[in-house]
């Protein structure tokens, strides 16, 4: 009789289980391939572990919690750079390696005096960010917003190095930033809600040369990728992030339950503006849908690398695997601000986990 009630109730769990699934099973650090190092790159503006009010206040996790404490506390090895909040992608790739390699930063020759500011910053000298950084011990890099450029420069130098830098400088001077030869101590990189090709959010172009604004301008940033190398040797991730809704009239507006207040004007601005640039680029309709600060649409991918949507099952290097959409304003994915976000934890576990098993 046992039997008889046995198998039909396990039927009937197994529907039950096929029909409402329970969360996820997680993969768990001994079923990792790798857990190489994530270094995270702040935006525009931010800040991180070198800045003396980080633990107080951190920009990834903000009100919600440190985010990077809640990613090693489950076995990653997580690391919040610091670099200058104005500065060009060119400059803060440079003071990004002096904190992964524990060194001066060196700006570079060629790029300093051209831009008029000294050559050498600070020294971080036995303050390294991580412990060992070489072709074996690799890192994964997450640049949010302007982070994203910065991560992808630095790469690119990492890989080829700068022609001009080599041009100029002593051999015995030269930073090994500049000289290239180390394209294999990147495995991975993800943009998080960056500006891959600028965003209209920026309508003019700023005179400095040396600065975050001169970089996001559409003109600037499509020169800025012709520069950069994505390498066969790397994964390449990005997060595009959404918080307008579309209109009848095809145009977007803020999404207010989700978008910080400080947004809101800035994503119906983009939500409607299209033009052309200074220099010929047409940016129509595919350029509305935004964040709040960044255009969906740049988000994705730069223009001029390969790239396709996300597949589980296939996750080539050198191209860009564009993830979903994340339904969220610019914030969002450092944790948000006043409209905090508790979802953002699980999708980082999510995504180091996916890039610990490839």
């Amino acid at each position: 009789m046992a039997k008889i009630v046995a198998f039909p109730l396990a039927i009937i769990m197994s529907l039950l289980s096929f029909f409402f699934p329970g969360e996820k099973e997680e993969p768990t650090p001994e079923q990792w391939n790798t857990n190489y190092s994530y270094v995270f790159v702040h935006g525009l503006m931010g800040w991180g572990s070198y800045d003396f009010y980080y633990d107080l206040f951190p920009y990834w996790g903000t009100f919600g919690g440190n985010l990077l404490n809640k990613l090693n506390d489950k076995g990653f090895d997580c690391y919040a750079a610091t670099v200058s909040g104005t500065a060009s992608a060119w400059d803060r790739a440079c003071e990004l390696y002096a904190q992964l390699t524990g060194t001066v930063v060196d700006y570079g020759e060629e790029h300093s005096e051209r831009c008029g500011h000294e050559r050498f910053g600070e020294d971080f000298t036995d303050r390294a960010l991580v412990e060992k950084w070489d072709a074996k011990n690799k890192i994964n890099l997450l640049g949010h917003s302007f982070g994203g450029a910065t991560m992808r420069l630095f790469a690119s130098l990492m890989a080829i190095g700068s022609e001009d830098e080599r041009a100029v400088t002593d051999a015995d001077e030269i930073s090994p930033l500049f000289t290239g030869g180390k394209e294999d101590w990147i495995y991975s990189l993800t943009a998080l809600a960056a500006p891959n090709n600028g965003t209209t959010a920026y309508s003019e172009p700023a005179e400095e040369i040396d600065t975050a604004a001169y970089d996001m301008y559409i003109d600037n940033a499509i020169a800025l990728n012709d520069k950069i190398y994505t390498s066969n040797q790397s994964y390449y991730f990005s997060i595009p992030c959404s918080a307008t809704v579309r209109n009848e009239d095809g145009t977007y507006s803020a999404e207010k339950d989700i978008m910080e207040s400080l947004f809101q004007s800035s994503a119906d601005e983009i939500g409607r503006y299209s033009g052309v640039t200074v220099g010929g680029y047409e940016f129509g309709e595919e350029w509305f849908e935004n964040d709040g600060l960044v255009n969906t649409f740049s988000a994705k991918a730069p223009t001029n690398a390969r790239s396709k949507d996300f597949d589980a099952n296939d996750i080539p290097k050198g191209v860009w695997n564009v993830m979903p959409t994340y339904h969220g304003d610019h914030m969002s994915l450092q944790g948000g601000l006043l409209k905090t976000n508790t979802d953002v934890e699980r999708l980082y576990t999510e995504h180091l986990n996916m890039i610990n098993c490839l």
